[in-house]
């Protein structure tokens, strides 16, 4: 009579069969990317066929075609059904879902997550300040200029306007031209936005975030550097009262 299997054995064994199906499925993903890199292709450029993608990576059709899906979910390919496969444009997209999920778990727990988002998005717009002023012949300041006087209308009507804040932090950074930073900013300001309702409003009425925004825009046309980024940091004051305030109820 054959001696029973080790149960241990066999976990072990079944364990080790989709680690190594995932560990493949990384690996082919990875040459992928490191195949458009090396390439030199440019977003919007196409990929070779999937039939010479077969040949010269040593893969059968359906891991490549899954990990086809799995760039496509994060914009590096762009996968165009009857035309072929392109370099995708890489949008922080997935970012976004991801520090909105976890922002909005910490919304419901210690706010940890939270405030360091909030931290990353302060130290990143404070670190900008000097940028912002070398690029003051490129700003904008009629948009600018709109864009607070349109927050300080809704303000006495006691609504935000969080329309013209994105606006005017869009507008204040466009000249530097980063698309990066822009991008990186939209997305920790579409995470707050949407987590506006959830936070404690503490002493951020609209009247003193209109006031903040009109303190930067002033700062900013009298190229006063300390000034700037001292209404730049009272800005965030506000954001930071409502996170503490959160996590204070939260604790």
């Amino acid at each position: 009579m054959p001696e029973p299997l080790d149960s241990a054995l066999v976990e072990t064994s079944a364990s080790r069969r989709p680690t190594g199906a995932r560990a493949n499925q990384r690996a082919l993903q990875e040459s992928i990317k490191r195949l458009i890199v090396d390439r030199g292709l440019a977003p919007g450029s196409p990929l070779p066929t999937e039939s010479e993608l077969m040949q010269e990576l040593e893969v059968s059709r359906h891991p490549l075609r899954e990990a086809m899906k799995a760039l496509e979910a994060v914009g590096i390919v762009d996968i165009r059904h009857g035309y072929g496969t392109y370099v995708g444009s890489v949008p922080l997209s997935a970012l976004e879902s991801g520090l909105a999920f976890r922002s909005a778990l910490s919304v419901r727990g210690d706010y940890a997550d939270i405030r360091h988002l909030l931290e990353v998005r302060e130290v990143l717009e404070t670190g900008l300040v000097g940028r912002v002023l070398e690029a003051y012949d490129r700003l904008d300041f009629g948009t600018l200029e709109e864009a607070v006087a349109e927050m300080e209308g809704a303000a006495e009507q006691g609504r935000y306007a969080p329309a013209q804040d994105w606006r005017f932090h869009e507008t204040l950074y466009l000249p530097l031209g980063n698309a990066l930073v822009l991008d990186l900013l939209q997305v920790f300001w579409k995470v707050f936005n949407a987590l506006d309702a959830q936070l404690p409003r503490a002493d951020d009425t609209p009247v003193e975030t209109a006031r903040s925004h009109r303190a930067i825009l002033e700062a900013l046309r009298a190229r006063d550097e300390p000034a700037l980024r001292a209404a730049v940091s009272e800005h965030f004051r506000g954001i930071r009262a409502r996170v503490t305030a959160g996590a204070g109820t939260a604790g």
